[in-house]
């Protein structure tokens, strides 16, 4: 059974930085693409960060870009996302996902396995 587990969510203030983890089990984490959206109250899920495979295919959402890094240990089955000078705006439960790169894409539907979802939420 597929477990993706999330931490490191929180309160912090405009301008701070964060790390969000999750970890994987039950799944070959090598062959999987591993992505971090966001849902924020009243809104849609949207992508926020996604790696196709352990190196190469490296995407982030234009509102991140330059504020955020994705990486992956693969000897923990861990993938992160390092956010920095965080705006209010990115307040959201922020969700880990896992897919088939093989159908790799930042829309939700291209992957299988989703973790809980941690809060975080950014304060003036």
């Amino acid at each position: 059974q597929v477990q993706l587990v999330e931490s490191g969510g929180g309160r912090v203030q405009v301008g701070e930085s964060l790390i969000l983890t999750c970890e994987v089990s039950g799944r070959s984490f090598s062959r999987s693409s591993t992505a971090w959206f966001r849902q924020a109250s009243g809104k849609e899920r949207e992508f926020v960060a996604g790696l196709r495979w352990s190196q190469g295919r490296l995407d982030y959402s234009p509102f991140v870009k330059g504020r955020a890094t994705i990486a992956r240990d693969e000897a923990k089955n861990v993938v992160s996302l390092q956010m920095n000078s965080l705006k209010t705006e990115d307040t959201a439960v922020y969700y880990c996902a896992v897919g088939n790169p093989l159908s790799y894409s930042t829309d939700p539907a291209s992957f299988d396995a989703w973790g809980q979802g941690t809060q975080v939420t950014v304060s003036l």
